[in-house]
């Protein structure tokens, strides 16, 4: 910048510190292309670039009166310019970290609902399963299987042989197998049906 150009500069400058908006506009216009040519290098995007262009002149005529006419003023723009690209990487960053922490809470949260309906879904089939059994065959599934006792006791308190238990042992469980997969069929078919 020549000597007149620099004098010429530090009047406008003068003026801006004053409030004249003569000033500030013939600023921005001798700063901005170049301005918004630097910032668009680092932020990729026109949107962007203008934005922070507009945030950095606004910066500028807020703080006007703070400003040295004695410094070079062009720095200090280009400092106030490398400032707001940084704001807005930092903020870029902290955004994706956070959707981020916000997808894997809401993904572990639907994943533990998922589970936790598919194990309500599994039990009640089951339990209904159980309930259709004839009544001898329930009885001693639910004592062994559920309430976890043992065959021989099962056989003392039912009066019945270890072989019966285990006959009708293996006989429920296929019955509930085949109910299982049957009523999980219904209720994959009807899921399908509604997507």
């Amino acid at each position: 910048m020549h000597i007149n150009d620099q004098h010429h500069e530090s009047e406008l400058l003068i003026s801006l510190k004053k409030g004249d908006v003569s000033a500030f506009e013939k600023l921005y216009y001798l700063y901005s292309k170049r301005l918004y040519g630097n910032i668009l290098k680092m932020v990729k995007s026109t949107d962007v670039a203008e934005e922070i262009l507009q945030d950095l002149f606004q910066r500028v005529w807020e703080k006007r009166e703070t400003i040295d006419p004695s410094k070079a003023f062009k720095s200090y723009l280009f400092t106030i310019a490398k400032h707001l690209v940084y704001d807005f990487f930092h903020l870029q960053t902290r955004r994706r970290n956070i959707e981020a922490y916000l997808i894997g809470k809401s993904t572990a949260s639907y994943m533990h609902i998922d589970e936790e309906m598919a194990f309500k879904e599994t039990h009640a089939i089951i339990t209904n399963g159980i309930l259709q059994l004839p009544p001898q065959r329930r009885l001693v599934y639910t004592l062994c299987k559920i309430e976890g006792k043992s065959y021989e006791d099962v056989s003392q308190t039912l009066g019945i042989s270890i072989s019966t238990i285990s006959d009708h042992i293996v006989k429920a469980t296929k019955s509930l197998k085949a109910h299982y997969r049957s009523e999980h069929a219904i209720a994959l078919a009807f899921a399908l049906y509604l997507l």
